[in-house]
């Protein structure tokens, strides 16, 4: 009786290892190529020899195209060319030399108010300029006096009524309603009306300390008069995406621009 001799020498445990071993190398290609789906490739300052702008796209490259299907029925292509963010960027290269350029990994300077041209940490994101949305489409974020069922627990202070001080020590203004998430049961934002003035901007919940007895909101990140430049929204009791990315990087750079003293060195 013959028998196949090849048969005879393979292993196999060996074979399914090296398949494993086959699949997870292609997975874990597949996973890399599809996080470059956003963000790249990523722009440089540095030209190539025919004065052409370098982009860095790794390995593995940047996928085609595909669309995706959204909840609300529309539909978004990724990677997308008309995507990219060109904005100018408002700040200069330390160690600039006009005739070779900025040196290598030199920080960034900025020309102009920092806090409201989005350099450094008043960075944002160009999100679309539209609400968050519940399953239902009605926005997510909403002032708590338009919905129903929402109270402040009796353990907890009410923002409302309070005035809000800045890091300075002076009022700003005083919070006439709170913003809440409707798919968490938490504030996002509190509403402060300015004074004088009026005009009512959105103060990020993150950013504030309640002083209870003192009836105070108090802010640590920028200064009273700074609250004159908080980015508008356009209103109709609700908040875009691009908004919101706005307002939280304004109140962020203000531990690093709000005042001279936060830009020196710590030690």
């Amino acid at each position: 009786m013959e028998s196949n001799s090849f048969l005879e020498y393979v292993d196999a445990a060996q074979v399914a290892l090296y398949g494993f071993w086959v699949f997870f190398a292609g997975l874990i290609w597949y996973l890399h190529r599809e996080d470059k789906r956003e963000g790249y490739p990523l722009d440089t300052n540095r030209v190539d020899s025919h004065g052409n702008a370098i982009t860095v796209e790794g390995l593995p490259p940047v996928p085609c195209p595909k669309t995706f299907r959204l909840a609300d029925g529309s539909t978004i292509e990724a990677p997308r060319a008309s995507g990219a963010d060109r904005r100018p960027i408002a700040a200069r290269q330390v160690g600039w030399d006009d005739r070779f350029g900025p040196d290598v990994g030199a920080p960034l300077d900025p020309t102009g108010d920092p806090m409201r041209d989005g350099v450094g940490p008043a960075a944002y994101a160009q999100r679309a300029d539209q609400p968050e949305r519940m399953v239902d489409g009605s926005p997510m974020i909403v002032p708590m006096s338009s919905v129903t069922g929402w109270s402040i627990a009796s353990r907890d202070p009410d923002p409302r009524g309070m005035a809000v001080v800045g890091l300075d020590g002076a009022t700003a203004g005083t919070v006439r309603d709170l913003w809440v998430d409707k798919s968490e049961p938490q504030i996002r934002y509190l509403e402060v009306e300015l004074s004088p003035g009026g005009r009512a901007v959105l103060l990020p919940s993150g950013f504030v300390r309640y002083d209870a007895k003192g009836r105070k909101v108090k802010v640590a990140s920028i200064t009273a008069a700074q609250f004159e430049g908080v980015p508008a929204i356009v209103g109709g009791g609700q908040v875009t995406k691009l908004e919101e990315d706005r307002i939280m990087a304004y109140f962020a750079s203000g531990h690093l621009y709000a005042v001279p003293s936060r830009l020196g060195p710590v030690v």
